[in-house]
């Protein structure tokens, strides 16, 4: 059974007289509940003074906070993987500018060499912005932000990316453009019955004059297409070259087409390669149906077999 009365002992400094005091049931009820309120008290301060959670507007910024920090590591991720594909598109930059016959830009080179332990380190731990309250929300917005990847640096990589890769799309197309306005396939098929040579005993004339192109024996009316893209200078008649027509591909290149039977183009209409644009003839002062076909360059004649796949020769 428990006792009725606590004795309590009060012992006073300097060896002081003690004193002795009961406490009975409803007083030792009193000091409880006071003892029990005063503690109620203390945590409801310190839940209120140094927890979130204190107040309405507490348990809202830390909701805010948590929000935000989950945010920020998605951006975090985000831009890591940014700066992963970064790097792989400048990889293939620096390729496709070997491939073009460009310099290695050094810049572009390094600015594109982003590793991901790079970003990780100027980031901040997630963890350590830890809610707290009684700073203002837009200063946790601030300090979430402070020391994070570097996006400026990001955004950089990305526009001198950016550049160099349209330096390299506009050298490619240069390229293409050239090469598909270079003559590079025979006009025609059939067999090589005559050479280009500065000098050459003509058949019907009998004299040496220079054959200032090739000939090519085809079938009459065998197709003629144009050997690369370019415009068509000129179409017309000549009494030794009969039906004539010449194509000029720009860079000083201009190919002429003579004795043919039919002309399908006409003067000024761009022409692609492949494309059809005469057909195989005996106009003009010629032994049978065939092809002449000569390349000027800058004006001057040269062998159209520079600018041509291999053709067979007659036996």
């Amino acid at each position: 059974m428990a006792p009725k009365h606590w004795t309590v002992l009060i012992v006073p400094p300097e060896n002081g007289r003690s004193r002795t005091v009961l406490v009975g049931p409803r007083a030792r009820r009193v000091m409880l509940g006071t003892a029990g309120a005063l503690g109620l008290l203390v945590t409801s301060a310190v839940v209120v003074l140094f927890t979130p959670y204190g107040t309405p507007g507490g348990r809202l910024t830390a909701a805010e906070n948590a929000r935000l920090r989950t945010r920020l590591s998605q951006i975090d991720e985000r831009l890591l993987a940014l700066n992963d594909t970064l790097a792989a598109i400048g990889e293939r930059d620096q390729q496709l500018r070997t491939m073009a016959g460009m310099s290695i830009d050094s810049t572009v080179a390094n600015a594109a060499d982003v590793r991901a332990t790079d970003a990780e380190s100027a980031s901040v731990t997630l963890a350590s912005i830890a809610p707290t309250p009684h700073l203002p929300q837009p200063f946790l917005g601030r300090l979430g932000f402070e020391g994070r990847v570097d996006i400026e640096g990001t955004i950089k990589r990305a526009t001198d990316l950016s550049a160099s890769l349209r330096s390299v799309s506009d050298t490619l197309a240069r390229h293409f453009e050239r090469l598909s306005k270079t003559p590079s396939i025979m006009p025609t098929t059939g067999w090589l019955s005559s050479h280009f040579s500065a000098s050459r005993a003509n058949p019907i004339l009998h004299e040496n004059r220079a054959h200032e192109g090739i000939d090519v024996s085809a079938p009459m009316g065998a197709p003629i297409v144009a050997p690369a893209a370019g415009f068509v200078k000129s179409v017309g008649y000549e009494r030794e070259f009969g039906n004539t027509f010449e194509i000029d591909h720009g860079n000083g290149i201009v190919t002429r087409f003579a004795h043919c039977s039919r002309v399908v183009v006409r003067a000024g209409q761009e022409v692609t390669r492949g494309q059809l644009i005469a057909t195989v003839g005996n106009t003009g002062l010629s032994t049978g149906p065939h092809l002449h076909y000569e390349v000027h360059v800058n004006g001057r004649p040269v062998d159209p077999l520079r600018y041509v796949l291999p053709v067979r020769a007659a036996d």
